[in-house]
């Protein structure tokens, strides 16, 4: 049984793919062991650790926060990483990366983008995790770096979901409050469950960089809308509460979307983000 030691092991991607996997022995990594803004204290907590593979969740996601404090961001998505780097060279254990999307997000070219394709970013968020890629292709030979879409679900078990289009867009109508969506944007967005259950599959893979996303054609507003519909809303409400915000990115348009092809050609495969609403809602009780 491989031991597998996973940081932000309270994050509602690490729960769910820990619930879906019970045949790995997990350790749980989590603030209370050491907070990722120290990271000396992420130092000593992996060095009393023994482990075959590091699924390393743990990060400020948050732009704003990121933008508002880029030295606390720095120390926690990228110092505290090195400290992982060096405990997964200690136990020579394979590392497994979560890289993001937004490592785009200062291309001018349109998506989808293969993994292959020059990185650039414009947040500090998105630096970070160029800046921690380049650390993990310089110091290791054993590594999955797992490029990430928009990820979505829905909270369950304890388990509180991170913000998505699906829980923005049930916020919205459950409340009965006007919500911008981005008009001038796509990306990506896929069904946490899809990575959960092929997670057995994707640390087996041979090392290298991977994109980890549905396909999707539509602006993050359009797609705000299907959801709304799927959900049973009326062309009235819609129009009344799913808004969209035509002046954010209006001086250039952000396309995120990842290319997915290498990992379905290893017969890893997150199909639409069509697919991924219909199978969410369904999953949670809100389709029969």
């Amino acid at each position: 049984m491989k031991t597998i030691l996973i940081t932000g092991a309270n994050g509602y991607l690490a729960s769910y793919i820990m619930k879906e996997n019970p045949q790995f022995n997990w350790i749980k990594m989590t603030r209370k062991d050491a907070d990722f803004s120290d990271p000396e204290a992420v130092e000593a907590f992996l060095n009393t650790q023994t482990f075959d593979i590091c699924f390393h969740t743990a990060a400020n996601a948050t732009t704003a926060l990121c933008e508002e404090n880029p030295e606390m961001a720095h120390k926690i998505n990228v110092e505290s990483t090195q400290k992982v780097i060096d405990a997964c060279k200690k136990n020579n254990a394979r590392l497994i990366f979560c890289g993001t999307e937004q490592s785009f997000n200062g291309k001018i070219e349109r998506g989808p983008f293969k993994e292959e394709e020059p990185v650039k970013a414009v947040t500090v968020y998105g630096q970070n995790k160029i800046e921690c890629e380049k650390l993990i292709h310089e110091q290791l030979t054993d590594y999955i770096i797992l490029r990430y879409s928009w990820m979505m679900g829905l909270s369950f078990e304890g388990i509180k979901a991170s913000p998505s289009i699906l829980k923005n867009v049930m916020n919205a109508l459950i409340t009965g409050v006007p919500t911008l969506f981005t008009v001038n944007e796509k990306r990506g967005m896929t069904y946490a469950k899809y990575l959960a259950k092929q997670f057995d599959k994707i640390i087996e893979l041979p090392t290298d960089t991977y994109h980890v996303s549905c396909t999707n054609d539509m602006t993050t507003y359009e797609a705000a809308k299907y959801v709304a519909k799927k959900l049973g809303a009326s062309d009235e409400i819609i129009e009344k509460i799913i808004l969209p915000n035509n002046e954010r990115y209006a001086d250039r348009f952000r396309d995120y979307r990842l290319d997915n092809k290498k990992l379905a050609s290893f017969g890893i495969t997150f199909g639409t983000f069509e697919d991924n609403v219909e199978d969410a809602l369904k999953d949670f009780g809100w389709l029969k």
